[in-house]
């Protein structure tokens, strides 16, 4: 914190001997000055510092405004000072009168402030150099009340203008009663009442306090944002960028269920609000009450909104790229950019090794061999990369074709590497040779069938075994083999009626095109588009929806049942991973049938 200080001071210095610049690099310091420097200060509670660099960083941008500002001024300055005097005269005689001590005194305008208020806000110079400002400065707390009361028993507030800094202080740590009363020849009079210590800080911020503590670092929060951003961003405009727009911003005040104050800018939403508590409240955040009452998390929050978040159980759950679209953090911004990049490369790595795996497996290699191999690796490091995940990955981006990765592999495993390397390491001769046919039959439900001819295989309906659930077969009269889960109830029942001698061993058949049949329960908090939003990651995952149930309860949550059409379990924890991942959604699973969960 000593070192900001130091720099602000120095900042202060060139500024004030600006004039021994070129042109362009003037304007290019009073810019920077004007853009980080005074939000810098202001902050740090540095308000006599702030007003100071933005009128030395106009002067230099603006000359020809800021002359004619300061020349407006000076033509003013006579009456207006009359009529300030006779405010003084007339709050502090009152202030006497109730036994109050305090200091009351005029605030002087800024220049900068003023062609804010002009140029940036179109207003004519009369209007902001009426409003007259006054500052009074108490001993105590109580005092500051009491003098409020005094001043609003002689002249009229103005309503919605009264502002309790002392109750609620700002971030920087700002603590001042601010009211707006109409004065005499019904003028506007802004009046600011804080205690000497207040004052102090006001003036000076941190540096009014040399004696700093550890425990006090809480309530400079937005310092601690600052060096995370500087840590998390490689990029230097991009860190500018989140620097700016951090100072920029206006703040509301919004409280936890527990009563703590959160503060934040003006149109953050519930998202931002759950990455101000945690990055995995952020990442699990599901849907948001505001009052008591459920909203859209695009919903922005007002001062003095209770907010309370709800999070998914999904111990996988993450932001949606939309919600980058409607965030006002720097914070949450860069937490979903984090865990999206960080996504990305998880899906192309399982989006890779399932395609290398699938290449293997029309080479006829032996699968888990080849992945664990060494051989593997040397393919990598000849690539390029820097190991079989990277390799994945590339693969999975599309940078590398999955054919390429195995036609390497198979020339090394059977001696024929190009490259002139050492012979690399061997499987068994078995392993690379094509596959033999069996005497399995499938029959079209994609389940070998250990020694019987050619029979009927079909899939129960009373369990709907999906691929690579653990299934057994039981002979039927007349109906083929009939493939239930091994804990199907049915299943277990017909073992138990003395037709063990009928229930048969039978698995899957890896790489065989077959049809399943899953049902799919969706629990999630009710709002617009629910359904089309769950359809579509349903359709993301090439997963065919044969039908669809959908209710809403009165309390605000839905629950959708889908019948979908699969080729395999790995397929759908793909779906079930999808829609977890959709706002609003807190809960999605496989529904077998008696209603239990798979």
């Amino acid at each position: 914190l000593r070192v900001l200080i130091i720099k602000l001071a120095d900042r202060l210095h060139n500024m004030a001997t600006l004039a021994a610049l070129s042109p362009a690099k003037q304007q290019q310091v009073a810019r920077e000055t004007l853009d980080v420097y005074a939000p810098l200060a202001h902050r740090l509670g540095m308000q006599d510092l702030k007003s100071r660099l933005e009128d030395l960083a106009f002067a230099a941008l603006h000359p020809k405004w800021y002359a004619q500002i300061d020349h407006l001024v000076a033509e003013e300055d006579p009456e207006r000072d009359l009529f300030l005097a006779q405010l003084l005269v007339t709050v502090e005689g009152r202030l006497l009168e109730l036994g109050i001590g305090a200091e009351v005194t005029g605030r002087p305008k800024h220049l900068w402030s003023i062609y804010e208020k002009m140029v940036l806000k179109n207003r004519e110079f009369s209007d902001i150099y009426d409003l007259v400002g006054i500052r009074v400065v108490t001993e105590n707390v109580r005092d500051c009340y009491a003098t409020l009361g005094a001043i609003h028993a002689i002249w009229k507030p103005l309503q919605g203008r009264f502002k309790d800094y002392i109750a609620m202080p700002k971030f920087n740590l700002y603590q001042s009663l601010h009211t707006a009363v109409v004065g005499p020849q019904g003028k506007v009079v802004e009046v600011q009442i804080r205690t000497r210590e207040m004052h102090a800080r006001a003036e000076h911020g941190v540096a009014a306090h040399w004696d700093y503590k550890e425990e006090s670092g809480g309530d400079l929060a937005w310092l601690s944002r600052i060096i995370d951003w500087s840590e998390e961003s490689d990029d230097p405009e991009q860190f500018l960028g989140n620097l700016k727009t951090e100072f920029e911003q206006d703040e509301v005040f919004v409280f936890t269920p527990r009563g703590d104050v959160v503060t934040l800018p003006v149109g953050a939403t519930p998202v931002d609000f759950a990455y101000a508590i945690h990055t995995e409240v952020g990442h699990g955040c599901i849907g948001a009450r505001v009052g008591g009452r459920l909203v859209a998390l695009t919903t922005k929050l007002s001062t003095g909104d209770t907010v309370e978040v709800m999070t998914s159980k999904d111990p996988d759950a993450g932001p949606s790229q939309d919600w980058l679209q409607f965030v006002a953090t720097s914070r949450a911004r860069s937490r979903i950019r984090q865990w999206l990049t960080r996504e990305r490369r998880t899906e192309a790595l399982t989006r890779g090794r399932d395609e290398i795996t699938a290449e293997l497996r029309r080479e006829s290699l032996p699968i888990a061999p080849v992945i664990r191999s060494e051989t593997l690796r040397e393919v990598a490091k000849a690539l390029n990369y820097d190991d079989t995940d990277a390799l994945f990955v590339a693969v999975g981006e599309r940078h590398l074709s999955a054919r390429t990765v195995t036609e390497r592999v198979a020339r090394r495993l059977r001696g024929e590497d190009a490259e002139g390397s050492q012979p690399a390491e061997r499987v068994s001769a078995t392993a690379l040779a094509p596959r033999r046919s069996t005497q399995k039959r499938s029959g079209g439900a994609g389940v070998h069938v250990e020694g019987l001819g050619d029979v009927w295989v079909r899939l129960a309906k009373c369990c709907t075994p999906v691929m690579p659930d653990e299934i057994i077969g039981f002979v039927t009269r007349g109906r083929g083999v009939s493939i239930h889960r091994a804990d199907c109830a049915n299943a277990v029942a017909l073992g138990g009626d003395g037709e063990t001698a009928r229930i048969i061993d039978v698995e899957w058949e890896e790489g065989a095109a077959t049809v399943f049949t899953a049902a799919v329960e969706v629990r999630s908090l009710d709002r617009p588009h629910l359904l089309r939003d769950v359809a579509v990651a349903v359709s993301e995952q090439q997963a065919n929806i044969t039908s669809v149930n959908a209710r809403a309860g009165a309390d605000g949550a839905s629950i959708m049942r889908f019948e979908l059409e699969l080729s395999d379990g790995v397929q759908l924890s793909s779906v079930l991973h999808a829609v977890r991942r959709v706002d609003s959604v807190y809960d999605a699973y496989r529904v077998l049938p008696g209603g239990g969960r798979g």
